[in-house]
């Protein structure tokens, strides 16, 4: 695996900052956030002097039941050939649930769930890593997740599972010290026990990132700083193995650049006190994948019900403990009502700031997400006006244009009187659905 020495993740709201850092060997841009014809110029600035980007996707579930999506598979590899990456990387992961395989509605979670360490999901998993690796223009790298909960009955622990995974597959590991961190905190696991088990030399890179504590259960925000038990972590990896890069991720509450760069320093400075012992590991054994359709039937009817109590208010499957579920339920429509009004922030400003989340959240309460955030956002606006809301008609008159021009089969023009032609003909032409049971 190439090379690639010490890097971060590139954001947005941080890129100026990030063309500007002294020794910045490569970045990380989240694949979904790049679109081949229009890669940001910051990035082409980057790539122009050398410096490695690598796509890290976050939304094709190859822990889930179903073969990986040729549409996203297609949409990864053209993002990797547009940003000339030596490799691509994805999670460990299910984001979504229910459909054909169970007959029942599909389910978004709109984040990295955990998948169960057992013989059938480990047999999914490794097919679905086939597929991606047949469909991608250089190699895969997969992550291990941080997780609030754990699954009942499983059969392997993470290092077990890796190793085999790797074994039968030869995919690359994208090891994320700061998950095996939150593992430890959430599920107690040992994270130098994890080292010990994995195949450290299929490692690809190393990921660090901050999270902060609360009421016995750690978070893994990427928003806050990194703290003293993850660069242990960091120090034990470095130890058994010199990883070939490693990369800071923040995703919000970006600090002044100054600090990213003593982070920065301080994970290189780890990296150097600790000499690496270096390991061997067998990759593509004779084991073949056993015939996965039995075993994508019983993951799917599983994860189908596990998300649907995370997401729909069913109850709990059993075996499960039902407060962390809880707590992943509520981080979850956190999550949802934070990325809408991202995607979508004119609903906070038509709503009021203080308005804006109570509804959402009391909304994401009866209406799970099935089609993405840029739907939910629709889906919530016309529950709005299903319901009577918002509160004042100078409002509500706002937020049904905004639905109108946004759910008709033309994009939204710049000009305000092209945009008042289009919801009076899109009012003539299209009758909005009919109301919702909440």
């Amino acid at each position: 695996m190439e090379r690639l020495g010490t890097g971060i993740g590139w954001r947005p709201e941080i890129a100026e900052a990030v063309e500007a850092m002294p020794g910045i060997d490569w970045v990380e841009a989240v694949a979904e956030n790049v679109c081949p014809g229009h890669v940001p110029d910051s990035l082409l600035r980057l790539r122009e002097r050398g410096v490695t980007v690598v796509p890290h996707g976050v939304s094709l579930g190859l822990g889930g039941a179903d073969r990986p999506d040729e549409g996203r598979l297609a949409d990864l590899a053209a993002r990797a050939e547009a940003l000339g990456s030596p490799l691509v990387t994805e999670h460990i992961a299910f984001v979504r649930a229910g459909g054909a395989l169970t007959a029942s509605q599909p389910l978004e979670a709109g984040h990295l769930l955990p998948v169960p360490r057992t013989r059938d999901a480990l047999d999914v998993l490794c097919e679905n890593v086939r597929i991606a690796q047949a469909a991608l223009p250089v190699p895969l790298a997969v992550e291990n997740i941080a997780a609030l909960f754990s699954w009942p009955g499983e059969e392997m622990t993470e290092g077990q599972f890796l190793y085999e995974l790797v074994e039968r597959t030869g995919v690359h590991l994208l090891i994320d010290v700061a998950n095996l961190h939150t593992n430890h905190v959430n599920r107690g696991e040992d994270p130098a026990k994890a080292l010990g088990e994995l195949p450290v030399e299929a490692i690809a890179y190393v990921h660090v990132a901050g999270g902060f504590e609360r009421d016995g259960v750690w978070h893994d925000s990427h928003a806050h700083p990194v703290p003293r038990p993850v660069l242990d972590i960091l120090a034990d990896l470095a130890s058994r193995v010199s990883p070939p890069g490693v990369l800071l991720e923040r995703d919000e509450n970006f600090p002044a650049p100054q600090e990213l760069e003593r982070e920065l320093a301080e994970i290189r400075g780890t990296l150097t006190t600790a000499p690496a012992e270096g390991r061997t590991v067998r990759f593509l054994s004779d084991k073949a994948t056993r015939g996965t359709d039995p075993a994508r039937q019983r993951l799917a009817l599983a994860q189908a019900a596990l998300l649907s109590a995370l997401v729909a208010g069913t109850p709990a499957p059993e075996g499960f403990d039902r407060v962390r579920l809880r707590v992943q339920s509520r981080a979850l429509s956190a999550k949802r009502a934070d990325v809408v009004a991202k995607v979508a922030p004119e609903l906070p400003e038509i709503l009021g700031a203080a308005a804006y989340r109570p509804a959402f959240l009391s909304y994401a309460q009866c209406r799970p997400m099935t089609g993405g955030y840029r739907r939910d956002a629709l889906d919530f606006a016309e529950h709005l006006l299903d319901s009577g809301g918002p509160g004042g008609t100078g409002a509500r008159r706002e937020l049904e244009l905004w639905w109108r021009e946004r759910s008709g089969p033309t994009p939204p023009a710049a000009h305000p009187g092209a945009r008042l032609v289009r919801a009076a003909r899109s009012a003539m032409h299209r009758r909005r659905p009919a109301l919702r049971s909440a």
